[in-house]
């Protein structure tokens, strides 16, 4: 098969296909064309390549690769649809959060961070969207699970790993923080004194 055929076959494979197409599924797909995984790394690159100004482009995702539409013309494109998209609540994407950053973790991990109890409708919302699941227990009393986030997790928000997660930024000290306040209200006290002055 010639370089332009695969190229095009991988095109059209990845456009029509429901979920991301890993490599290896690419190169099982052309097996009987004898591709080898150099030749199809070099035709994806060369089709990312491609549509990198296009209102579409081509992603490595967790499970592979996909065409998706470029974030920037999101606003345009959702009023093709009269649905408005599911909107989550705070409790959910705070528990959601947890899960990412701290997995595996239990319930029991998330209610005492969070300081109150997490719905069972979250936890089965999560579940049912394919974004957390059970991988394990805890080996103490009554063996709580342990909850991680999926690889359809990974692909809804565009990522290859974990490790592509935003950081999350350090809390001020208290200590410090208590002493700048303390600073600020006696330099606006002194202002004020040397103003009525």
């Amino acid at each position: 098969m010639q370089i332009q055929q695969l190229k095009q076959a991988v095109e059209a494979l990845l456009f029509v296909a429901e979920t991301p197409l890993s490599e290896q599924q690419l190169v099982d797909h052309f097996d009987s064309e004898n591709v080898t995984k150099k030749q199809l790394k070099e035709v994806l690159r060369e089709l990312q390549s491609d549509y990198q100004e296009r209102g579409v482009q081509l992603i490595s995702v967790a499970s592979g690769y996909r065409f998706q539409t470029r974030a920037e013309l999101g606003g345009i494109i959702s009023r093709l649809w009269q649905e408005k998209p599911p909107r989550y609540s705070q409790a959910l994407l705070e528990t959601l959060a947890l899960i990412a950053y701290r997995q595996p973790i239990t319930r029991g991990d998330i209610e005492e961070i969070r300081g109150v109890s997490v719905s069972s409708n979250i936890m089965k919302t999560l579940q049912e969207r394919g974004w957390i699941k059970v991988v394990g227990h805890r080996e103490v009393p009554g063996r709580p699970q342990l909850y991680a986030t999926t690889n359809e997790f990974l692909d809804y928000f565009s990522l290859n790993d974990l490790s592509e997660l935003p950081a999350i930024p350090e809390p001020p000290e208290r200590g410090s923080q208590a002493g700048q306040t303390a600073q600020i209200k006696l330099e606006i006290t002194a202002e004020t004194a040397t103003n009525t002055e």
